[in-house]
C-alpha cells in the first residue's frame, strides 16, 4: 500500500500546554475554550459552517512518537486493545473530538469543551449532526459504568 499523507488545515489552540491534568474527553472539558486557526488557503471550506452548534474535529496526535497494540486506558487499570480505546498511542495517531462552536471570525473558530493539547495539527472539521451521529441503542463494551467518571478524570503521563 502507498504511504498516506495529510496536510493540516490549521492549528488547535487550547489552554492545555502539557498532557498532565488535561481533560481526557470533551465531556470532561466543560467550559474549556480554545480556537481553531485555519490556514488561509482553506477558508472557503468554512462557508455555511456557522449554522452548526457542534463540530467533529479530526486531528493528529503530534506528540505521540510510537504505538502499542495494548494500552491501559485512563478509565481502567486493565490492559486493553488500542482499538477498543481512545488512547493516543495508535498505529495512526489520529484523534477525534466533538466540540461546541461558539463563533467564527475570519480564519478563527472559537470553540468550547475542548480536550486537546495546544498546538495540535487540525486535519479536518465535520459538522456534528445528531440524526447521523447519535445511536440510541449503542453499547460501550468495557466502558459500561466507567464513562460516568470522565468529568473528574484527568490525563497523566502514561501516554508520553
Amino acid at each position: 500500500m502507498k504511504e498516506i499523507r495529510y496536510t493540516p488545515i490549521g492549528i488547535i489552540q487550547t489552554p492545555f500546554k502539557t498532557n498532565a491534568g488535561m481533560p481526557i474527553q470533551p465531556a470532561g472539558a466543560k467550559g474549556a475554550r480554545g480556537t481553531l486557526k485555519i490556514n488561509r488557503n482553506f477558508l472557503e471550506g468554512l462557508k455555511d459552517l456557522e449554522g452548526f452548534s457542534h463540530l467533529i474535529l479530526i486531528y493528529h496526535f503530534h506528540l505521540s512518537t510510537d504505538f502499542s497494540l495494548s494500552v491501559i486506558p485512563f478509565l481502567d487499570d486493565t490492559p486493553r486493545g488500542v482499538f477498543a480505546t481512545r488512547a493516543p498511542k495508535r498505529p495512526n495517531p489520529i484523534g477525534l473530538s466533538v466540540v461546541k462552536l461558539n463563533r467564527i471570525e475570519e480564519d478563527t473558530l472559537y470553540i468550547e469543551n475542548v480536550d486537546i493539547i495546544d498546538g495540535t495539527p487540525l486535519l479536518d472539521i465535520k459538522p456534528y449532526v445528531p440524526a447521523f451521529d447519535v445511536f440510541k441503542n449503542a453499547t460501550v463494551g468495557w466502558l459500561t459504568d466507567k464513562e460516568k467518571a470522565v468529568p473528574q478524570k484527568k490525563s497523566d503521563n502514561r501516554f508520553k
